[in-house]
């Protein structure tokens, strides 16, 4: 099957370019930005060759994954367009609902999510599965005439395979047992991607969407470690704020909000990271 755009997502104006394979689908997105493009573009591909993820690490996008991205010029503030991330990961967890059958992948059995989703969202870009980190997403913008701006959305996702000389555990819809292919999840994922934005409503719908995200998200009520710029925090995930920004209180009893870090759950978050 080719990628296709939902009905949803074309009636409403959104485009689409896909691709064997591609260097980064982030990085020829902002290109047609820079180009003039005007965005509601989603960049596809099952195989790249360059791909990125946060602070510059290597995102692998083998053969028969999915890298897509989709273009927006949105207007209003950078600050606000970057909670789109979060607009992005309830669009994919709820794909995945679409096109998985249930029973194939189990519940999440940790935390105060313990029984709800199969599907969690683990602060600022991960979706993972078992536990295990299924996909990423990535934000980056660039500066237009005019004092315009762009921003690439791209989520990568291990359709068929994931890596595995990580330092966090990793999985992939075929290891978990689900037959589901990058096209098949593309098309709902356009479709989540309408329904998730008309939310969100430039920014308008803010809080719906973090009500939404907290309660798909991973690791709430639990320990926490996050590591920001190479110290560790450590407390109890509680809540993110109005703003999307982390919200852990620590051991001593303190509040702290934190804009952006690694998080780490768990075990792992009661060793040293």
């Amino acid at each position: 099957m080719a990628f296709r755009l939902a009905p949803t997502a074309a009636s409403e104006g959104f485009r689409l370019e896909a691709h064997d394979s591609v260097g980064s689908t982030n990085a020829l997105a902002l290109e047609h930005a820079r180009a003039g493009d005007p965005g509601k573009l989603w960049v596809v591909s099952k195989k790249q060759e360059s791909g990125r993820g946060r602070r510059g690490r290597v995102w692998a996008t083998p053969e028969g994954n999915l890298a897509a991205t989709l273009l927006l010029v949105p207007g209003g503030e950078l600050r606000l367009a970057a909670t789109l991330g979060f607009v992005a990961g309830l669009a994919l967890a709820d794909a995945l609902d679409a096109v998985v059958p249930k029973g194939r992948i189990a519940v999440a059995v940790d935390g105060a999510s313990q029984g709800r989703n199969r599907f969690e969202l683990k602060w600022p870009n991960d979706v993972l599965a078992s536990g295990a980190k299924l996909a990423g997403i990535l934000l980056e913008s660039a500066m237009l005439d005019g004092g315009r701006f762009a921003v690439a959305i791209g989520i990568g996702v291990n359709v068929v395979a994931y890596p595995e000389d990580l330092p966090y555990p990793a999985t992939s819809l075929r290891a978990l047992g689900a037959t589901c292919d990058a096209e098949t999840l593309f098309l709902a994922l356009s479709d989540a991607w309408s329904e998730n934005a008309r939310l969100w409503d430039d920014g308008r719908g803010l809080d719906a969407i973090r009500k939404r995200w907290l309660a798909r998200a991973a690791g709430l009520g639990g320990e926490v470690a996050v590591r920001i710029d190479g110290n560790v925090v450590r407390g109890v995930f509680e809540t993110i704020d109005e703003d999307c920004r982390f919200v852990i209180r620590d051991d001593e009893g303190s509040v702290l909000t934190i804009a952006a870090g690694d998080v780490h759950f768990g075990a792992v978050a009661s060793a040293r990271v």
